[in-house]
């Protein structure tokens, strides 16, 4: 396969897969933390990570400031184990919008007291609020903590002192609150696990931003992720959730199951819709840049006589 290529980025397909941490114990020996941002988040925004102001613009038609640093904060679930809680993913806790406004309601006091500030604007999932005090937080998104034991997870202080015991005392406040909270009383009455939290991530401003070329160049993007469409809206390009295979060329994709398009593309190459692929992995958190054309699809054999069966999205992503 091509590791460079001089043709048209016009005839080129770009398809990113999410990339996990790989937190090995020499990687973290010496480190008071894990670093900032999934891999594919650091590729997507830079080694600043905004998430929040990229998540905003998505999401609202208001202005943003470019140098206000905001804070994303999000009504979550801690897990109690044994002897650790866990951070669930948002899709596991179905929090309604009603109930996210609920919550919101009743925290804002707290939350606008202690950030020194009104939040700019309420989501189902995603409340923002400039940063204020706590814009020196390190944090990481809940996409990258769930799962896992949060003390490892949690806000920690950067070059200022005593914040991340601000935020956790913020924090403490707010799960006693909800605690008692009608929205947490009926959702245990139906089964449902409680939002005992809040959390917070995503800190930066729109000026932190650096997105890589293969997204500054691309024509359309495709994806559910809210990050895209925040991405699309500052970069000014067709913003889409579903793939459409009729424009294709120039655009960029951040699919839950590539496998499922694969064959699509791999057609697209046979009959020259597209020049070539570039698939972005992140294989033990290193990120992997590969081009492929038609020629690629279908690896010479010895037995020339006897066409190869196409290169399946397993051996691509092995």
């Amino acid at each position: 396969m091509n590791l460079d290529s001089s043709n048209k980025l016009s005839k080129r397909f770009t398809l990113m897969v999410s990339g996990e941490d790989a937190l090995d114990l020499e990687d973290i020996q010496g480190k008071e933390g894990p670093p900032e941002g999934l891999p594919h988040e650091r590729y997507l925004l830079g080694d600043l990570v905004p998430i929040a102001p990229i998540l905003l613009l998505g999401q609202s038609s208001q202005p943003i400031n470019p140098l206000e640093i905001i804070a994303c904060l999000q009504p979550v679930h801690f897990h109690a184990t044994r002897d650790h809680l866990v951070l669930m993913g948002q899709n596991q806790v179905d929090l309604t919008s009603t109930e996210s406004a609920n919550l919101l309601k009743a925290a804002l006091p707290f939350i606008e007291e202690d950030f020194q500030s009104a939040v700019l604007y309420q989501g189902q999932y995603y409340w923002f609020i400039p940063a204020g005090p706590f814009a020196s937080l390190v944090t990481h998104s809940v996409d990258q903590a769930h799962g896992r034991n949060i003390d490892w997870w949690m806000p920690r202080d950067s070059h200022d002192a005593g914040i991340a015991k601000r935020w956790r005392k913020l924090q403490n406040e707010i799960q006693m609150l909800w605690h008692i909270d009608p929205v947490n009383q009926a959702r245990e009455l139906s089964g449902l696990p409680s939002i005992n939290s809040l959390w917070i991530s995503g800190i930066g401003k729109l000026a932190d931003l650096h997105a890589p070329e293969s997204i500054q160049n691309a024509q359309y993007l495709y994806g559910t992720h809210p990050l895209l469409k925040g991405l699309a809206k500052y970069f000014q390009i067709a913003y889409c959730e579903t793939l459409d295979l009729r424009n294709i060329s120039g655009a960029f994709a951040w699919l839950e199951d590539p496998a499922q398009i694969w064959p699509a593309l791999g057609r697209a190459l046979q009959d020259k819709q597209l020049d070539e692929i570039l698939v972005i992995d992140f294989p033990s958190g290193k990120r992997r840049e590969r081009i492929f054309t038609s020629k690629d699809l279908h690896p010479t054999s010895w037995m020339f006589w006897k066409k190869t069966e196409a290169l399946t999205w397993k051996q691509i992503t092995q």
